[in-house]
């Protein structure tokens, strides 16, 4: 297991504060390579009652990055929406590792649960 210089804790924040971030389930349905992009690909998300693009920046942290196909894992889905090569975000996939500077890994339930279920 890499070992890591474990960061500062963040300021408190109220839970109230916390309350407006929903992170929810879904599942990852489709990874689509954004060929102008040298990091991003485009997931195709099911939330159970609707579906969503995400970019997330991912293409070169696996061999690759359509393993994750048919994964369930923890998304942001009330961020505003953000524009990027040419494509809209709806959302952030929650993964966990990057601002360690180790290789990413998803965030992802213990065992499957139905699609748009929130975490918190």
């Amino acid at each position: 297991m890499e070992k890591i210089e474990v960061a500062p804790v963040k300021p408190t924040i109220s839970v109230k504060e916390f309350q407006k971030i929903d992170i929810r389930v879904g599942t990852i349905e489709r990874v689509d390579k954004i060929e102008q992009a040298d990091k991003l690909v485009k997931l195709r998300v099911n939330f159970g009652d609707h579906q969503r693009n995400i970019l997330a920046g991912i293409k070169t942290e696996r061999v690759d990055p359509g393993a994750i196909i048919g994964l369930q894992a923890l998304f942001v889905v009330n961020l505003e929406h953000r524009q990027m090569m040419g494509e809209v975000s709806e959302g952030m996939l929650f993964d966990l590792g990057y601002a360690d500077n180790i290789t990413p890994v998803l965030a992802v339930p213990e065992r499957p649960v139905p699609d748009g279920v929130r975490a918190g």
